[in-house]
């Protein structure tokens, strides 16, 4: 690959958002195999550090993702039960670690916007979930965010 000169350039760098994006993915598949499988968390993260290119992912939030979702477990399944027409037990692994991410961000990321969490999780539950599983997580996620986000949700209904 060259650049406009005819330079050969580098090998292409994620953009920050793809990282994300791949950082999430990532966190599902790690989070779902430590929900199954009951591997430490650390071992987990070591396995996935060896066997991906982690320069096109944000291993920071990666981390932060894998290690804070369980650290909180209990807390974030509090605030989805309610939410829930079923027991948290029935609901899939693949779309409840989609939903405790997404809980997980809402009430600790700030700085993404409600609508990029929902939106991120909702494209991660059409790649890795069941059928209508996309749907449940963003009926799920948009009611945690009104609850955890109403002036973020409030200031953009005016402002849109």
């Amino acid at each position: 690959m060259s650049d406009d000169q005819g330079k050969p350039r580098g090998p292409r760098r994620a953009s920050r958002v793809e990282q994300r994006r791949r950082a999430r993915q990532m966190a599902l598949q790690a989070l779902y195999q430590w929900q199954m499988a009951g591997a430490s968390l650390s071992q987990i993260e070591a396995e996935f550090m060896v066997d991906n290119d982690m320069n096109l992912v944000d291993g920071a939030y990666f981390r932060e993702l894998l290690h804070g979702v369980p650290a909180r477990l209990a807390e974030f399944d509090k605030l989805i039960e309610p939410l829930l027409d079923r027991p948290l037990k029935d609901v899939d692994p693949i779309e409840l670690s989609l939903v405790r991410m997404g809980a997980y961000e809402l009430k600790e990321r700030l700085d993404v916007p409600y609508r990029v969490v929902i939106n991120e999780e909702v494209e991660l539950a059409k790649k890795f979930g069941g059928t209508d599983g996309h749907k449940f997580v963003n009926g799920i996620l948009d009611k945690l965010a009104a609850r955890l986000r109403m002036a973020e949700i409030r200031g953009s209904r005016s402002s849109g």
